[in-house]
């Protein structure tokens, strides 16, 4: 080998030594990108992503790196997972860098988010293993502070879900009797008039026409023929037959001095053949699936008359047991039972709720907002009617809107336990575990109360905590609530987060701050501040979350926190 190339060689084994022999350089911050910055909350967590780009003749051959995210807040730090990588003569799984060429990680971080964060440095901490060797080198700081409004997301605004009462302000009642005719006679026979259904339905019209509390609203008189015969005949028939029963009632009501009875109303059907079809498909008779046939492939009422006559091994069991059945007028009485008014269940519920059904008792309930009345009345529900799901449902959730949760938990296992495939209750265990952070078990639950109207917003919460806004803003739908506005302004939906705002019938503090970060992210600073103004009015401890809150980071807040 000449004098030149040795020289070459020696100066690369040289070169080739001093990059394995020396300590590995301070790390830049400027290195380091990261991927929210700053960092924002994500359902309860604080994800990050750290993008290292290690420049060429930096990173020795035989160093092996550990670095380790710290989030430091207030005196305090915590660690995220440490993530190493090495240099090209390590023999090791770590992805590797070059020391000629340098090259790029990714460095994963992720924190359990707590409020203290929104004051934070995201630092790096890197541990190097060179050969025997191992020093630390000094942390750099790569993000500033952390977003929360995420966080705002609150399972305790959701309103549980209410069992429903079934009270009915009106109930309509129908009483009927019939008056039964000899075959091809119209004239009402006396002993029809003295039936124990006729003595009834006369004994409930005038009971009815008495009572304040009960609404005769119509008398309806319907007569009819056998299908039996010819058409006219049956015609003539059926309407005589309505005639005559018109006129009895109409005599009888003046007998009884009963002027209002809302509406007479009368018809006839000549040939009451719906009523043959189905008195043959409930008896015993024995061809009555021929019968049957022949209703069904003749439509002619004179054609299906001739065949079944053709049938004379069964007509004259038809004679004798369905079609004296169908030779009748029935007289309905509709009649509509008047409910006690709101002012009277609420002064019952109040005084005297024993007097109240389990419904009535229910509803009352819904007939205040004053959630202490509410708790009140269903404490008389439960007492009075114990064993009825509904009762301890819907006094476990006036538990919940009140922060009573483990009385609400409670309650809501007393009403499963008592209907253990009710929606509600199941709703609502869920809800309890969403608060307390179970959130597979709240997930389980709202599984089994698919149909409960309220459940929409409950899973738009399970979303928001658990870091999916995008599902959250498919549960909430066209809610009304800060938790829907709040899903809608993290997928940068401002528009429809405004309207979903404005549209809360009764704001509060909440309300009024997420209306001050859209002015923030649209950069609308007077929405800000009047906004922010506001939300402080009603809970003053907003002012320090506001002036640590990068949300409003390069606005002037003064006017709004003075």
């Amino acid at each position: 080998m000449n004098r030149k190339l040795c020289y070459i060689a020696a100066l690369g084994a040289a070169v080739a030594l001093s990059s394995c022999g020396k300590k590995l350089g301070q790390f830049s911050s400027d290195y380091f990108t990261v991927n929210p910055n700053p960092l924002e909350v994500v359902g309860e967590k604080v994800p990050a992503q750290i993008t290292a780009r290690v420049p060429a003749n930096f990173f020795v051959r035989n160093a092996e790196v550990t670095v380790t995210p710290y989030l430091v807040f207030n005196g305090t730090e915590v660690a995220s997972q440490p993530y190493a990588f090495q240099g090209e003569k390590v023999r090791g799984n770590n992805p590797v860098i070059s020391y000629e060429y340098g090259g790029t990680v990714t460095i994963p971080a992720n924190f359990a988010y707590r409020p203290e964060m929104a004051k934070s440095e995201l630092q790096l901490a890197f541990t190097v293993v060179q050969g025997k060797k191992q020093y630390v080198l000094p942390r750099v700081t790569v993000a500033d502070g952390v977003i929360a409004t995420a966080a705002l997301a609150d399972a305790a605004s959701v309103c549980p879900a209410l069992a429903p009462d079934a009270f009915q302000r009106i109930i309509n009642e129908k009483y009927a009797a019939d008056i039964m005719f000899l075959i091809n006679q119209a004239n009402i026979r006396a002993g029809q008039l003295n039936t124990d259904a006729m003595a009834e339905l006369r004994k409930e019209i005038i009971e009815a026409a008495g009572d304040s509390a009960r609404v005769i609203e119509e008398l309806n008189i319907s007569s009819y023929a056998s299908p039996d015969g010819g058409m006219d005949i049956n015609t003539r028939l059926a309407e005589q037959r309505e005639q005559n029963t018109s006129k009895y009632l109409k005599g009888q009501l003046a007998k009884d001095k009963i002027t209002e009875f809302g509406e007479l109303t009368a018809q006839f059907t000549p040939e009451d053949w719906e009523g043959f079809q189905r008195l043959v498909s409930q008896s015993n008779i024995q061809d009555k699936e021929l019968i049957l046939s022949v209703l069904s492939m003749y439509k002619d009422p004179e054609q299906r008359e001739r065949e079944i006559r053709n049938l004379s091994n069964v007509f004259e069991q038809l004679a004798d047991q369905i079609l004296p059945q169908l030779r009748y007028s029935r007289i309905t009485a509709s009649i509509n039972v008047i409910g006690k008014s709101d002012d009277e269940l609420r002064a019952l519920a109040a005084d005297n709720p024993a007097a109240l059904n389990v419904d009535e008792l229910l509803y009352s309930a819904t007939l205040t907002d004053d959630n202490a009345r509410r708790m009140s009345i269903y404490d008389s529900a439960v007492r009075l009617f114990p064993t009825d799901y509904r009762t301890w449902n819907d006094l476990g959730m006036t538990q919940y809107i009140a922060g009573d949760y483990d009385a609400a938990k409670a309650s809501f296992a007393k009403a499963a336990s008592i209907a253990g495939t009710a929606s509600e209750p199941a709703m609502n265990l869920g809800l309890i575990e969403l608060l307390n952070g179970n959130y597979t078990k709240a997930n389980n639950l709202f599984g089994s109360a698919a149909g409960v109207s309220a459940l929409n917003d409950a899973l738009g919460v399970y979303y928001l905590k658990t870091g999916d806004n995008a599902a959250a803003v498919r549960a909430f739908g066209d809610s009304k609530s800060n938790n829907a506005a709040l899903a809608q302004i993290l997928t940068k939906d401002y528009s429809k987060a405004k309207q979903t705002l404005a549209g809360i019938t009764t704001p509060d503090a909440t309300t009024y701050y997420l209306m001050a970060v859209l002015g923030a992210r649209t950069n609308n600073e007077s929405m800000l501040n009047t906004n922010l103004r506001q939300a402080i009015r009603l809970d003053s401890s907003l002012a320090k979350a506001a002036r640590n809150d990068l949300e409003f980071k390069g606005f002037n807040l003064s006017r709004a926190l003075n």
